[in-house]
């Protein structure tokens, strides 16, 4: 299939994980593809292998943030990925750990959307898919501040989604549970790592993780033109994470 024939994606964080396997995705079926990441070398051994571009930038920096978006072009595609996780629980952290998560998880989406919006407007048309958490929607034991920012994430995109959809911009959230993901793979080397990835395991109905393909394939639909009349929802990738046992 080559869905995004013609279409300009950005996808921020693309250079690992999550954010790679759906940059990915978008070129393989047609899309020209902009890769965002604050590590070039990284983003940039990706963009040579699917025929993409990398720019490099930490978009916890707002004005570097609008800077990379707006140097881009206009965009049809957004996918604002990046993000990270500082993990401790709520009463052994301080402000300087809480501004990082939220200058990257929420500023910089902020940003980014921010400098893509106004073109999007005037092409009449536009997609943007902000990637969140199952820990913004159910919470998260040790995870506190990270998974406020992924709940407010769901919160920005029902808002985006109510003031844009007149000018043909949908706009939605990637609710992304347990992932076997390379970060994964360090979480197994550590000494009590197999029991917590048996135990992420657990907390899905499916008793299994999912996998980045999986991830990819969903993002690919939302963002195409057969998912036109979805907007403003939080889509699920977690398999069953949060709705009870099975």
């Amino acid at each position: 299939m080559e869905r995004f024939t013609g279409r300009r994606a950005l996808v921020t964080g693309g250079g690992r994980g999550i954010g790679e396997g759906i940059a990915r995705r978008l070129a393989a079926e047609g899309a020209e593809v902009i890769i965002a990441s604050r590590t070039l070398d990284v983003a940039q051994a990706v963009a040579d292998e699917i025929g993409a571009r990398a720019v490099q930038v930490d978009i916890s920096d707002t004005d570097a943030a609008r800077a990379a978006v707006l140097d881009a072009g206009p965009l049809d595609i957004l996918v604002n990925n990046a993000g990270f996780d500082d993990p401790g629980f709520f009463g052994e952290t301080t402000p300087d750990r809480w501004r990082r998560l939220l200058d990257t998880n929420l500023m910089g989406t902020f940003a980014c959307t921010h400098a893509a919006l106004p073109g999007m407007v005037e092409a009449g048309y536009g997609r943007i898919l902000n990637v969140g958490s199952e820990a913004g929607r159910i919470g998260s034991k040790g995870n506190a501040v990270y998974a406020a920012t992924k709940g407010a994430l769901m919160a920005f995109s029902k808002s985006l989604a109510r003031e844009n959809a007149r000018y043909g911009i949908t706009v939605n959230t990637l609710v992304v549970g347990p992932i076997d993901t390379p970060l994964l793979d360090k979480v197994r080397a550590s000494e009590h790592g197999p029991k917590m990835v048996a135990a992420m395991e657990a907390g899905t109905l499916l008793r299994r993780l999912g996998t980045l393909d999986e991830v990819a394939a969903t993002a690919a639909f939302v963002l195409s033109e057969e998912a036109s009349f979805i907007t403003g929802e939080n889509v699920g990738v977690s398999g069953g994470m949060g709705i009870g046992s099975a």
